[in-house]
């Protein structure tokens, strides 16, 4: 069995429709407009990315066909996928049922597809050891996992209710294999690399309290007057927020912190809502590290001009974003410098 990492778009745009049909689609657009399911090899899908991109770059044609092939013809019912949430710190992890179909139905992007049964959509990206998070953040849309024996390890960690158990022997590659022109992971997103670093040290420095204390010099170095609740129970008030040097004016924030290994639910975000109509807050920041659940989200259209979510992607937004403002001692726990990459195109 293989391991594949698969994305849903460039801005995690397909996402949503990936988890809700419990497919995968070869989101290619006008390449995989016509049926390709019936091309028995390699080269007839090299041939038809040549026809379809008559100008482009040689390398760039072996690229994109050796990705296209690994999902029309090298992936094997029972094989898993791994699918990055672009916009929530979290990974589905699910197993193909079925070959590669065609409905000419549908649109260009989601004509192609398989079949998934999603194991778990929800998998924190910090349950994953750092070299599989190296591996996860290839740039390439579709390419095979096979480096440091990942495909054994993340079964493991499926029998180990997706905690990371002890280490399992290596097995190494045979040369021949049937994905030999499967693309493998290469070129990595260093960004994202770079985010699960700085998410490791932000836990380490701030879990519990400290979480409430980064998000309270975040608001400040926004331009709040903060008051930030000692330690202990707070009745959903984590900081208090609002504009003026005395923090008289408007808008006054309640801001509700929480830093534990499960995401929030419902009655957490309610717990806000009181809080919030108790010392009169215009609006609510709820802060959680291990993001939210689903019902929580559905509350967003209806609470969108009162509440706001950060979930861990957002927090370091707003951490870098902000970060030569912060107070000195924040700084000083965690030390970051910017620094300058070229960027890699898509795919």
């Amino acid at each position: 069995m293989s391991l594949w990492l698969v994305r849903a778009g460039s801005y995690g745009e397909h996402e949503s429709k990936f988890i809700d049909e419990n497919r995968v689609y070869l989101t290619w657009g006008e390449l995989t407009a016509n049926d390709m399911t019936s091309i028995p090899d390699y080269e007839g899908i090299k041939q038809r990315v040549l026809q379809t991109y008559p100008g482009e770059l040689p390398r760039k044609l072996g690229n994109w066909s050796g990705q296209i092939w690994a999902f029309v013809l090298a992936m094997k019912v029972g094989d898993w996928v791994v699918l990055p949430n672009k916009n929530k710190p979290t990974i589905a992890i699910g197993e193909i049922k079925s070959p590669c179909k065609f409905d000419p139905a549908a649109a260009d992007d989601y004509r192609h597809y398989r079949e998934i049964t999603w194991l778990n959509t929800e998998i924190p990206r910090t349950a994953f050891d750092q070299d599989l998070l190296y591996s996860f953040g290839a740039f390439l849309t579709i390419c095979e996992i096979k480096r440091n024996n990942a495909e054994q390890r993340v079964r493991s960690m499926a029998h180990n209710q997706w905690q990371t158990p002890m280490p399992v022997p290596t097995q190494v590659s045979v040369n021949g294999s049937a994905t030999d022109e499967a693309p493998q992971e290469s070129l990595v997103d260093l960004e994202q690399l770079a985010r699960d670093s700085i998410a490791k040290l932000i836990i380490q420095k701030f879990k519990g309290h400290g979480m409430a204390r980064l998000v309270d010099s975040i608001l400040k170095a926004q331009g709040f007057t903060t008051y930030l609740s000692p330690e202990g129970p707070d009745k959903g008030v984590d900081i208090l927020a609002a504009g003026g040097p005395f923090g008289f004016d408007s808008p006054r924030l309640c801001v509700q912190v929480k830093s534990g290994d499960t995401p929030a639910d419902r009655p957490e975000f309610t717990q806000l809502i009181g809080a919030m109509q108790s010392v009169n807050a215009d609006q609510g920041l709820f802060v959680s590290w291990s993001d939210f659940k689903q019902t929580v989200y559905k509350e967003v259209p209806v609470q969108f001009f009162k509440v706001r979510l950060w979930n861990q992607n957002d927090l370091i937004e707003q951490l870098l974003d902000n970060y030569d403002k912060l107070d000195q001692d924040v700084r000083a726990e965690l030390p970051l410098k910017r620094i300058w990459t070229i960027a890699t195109p898509d795919r």
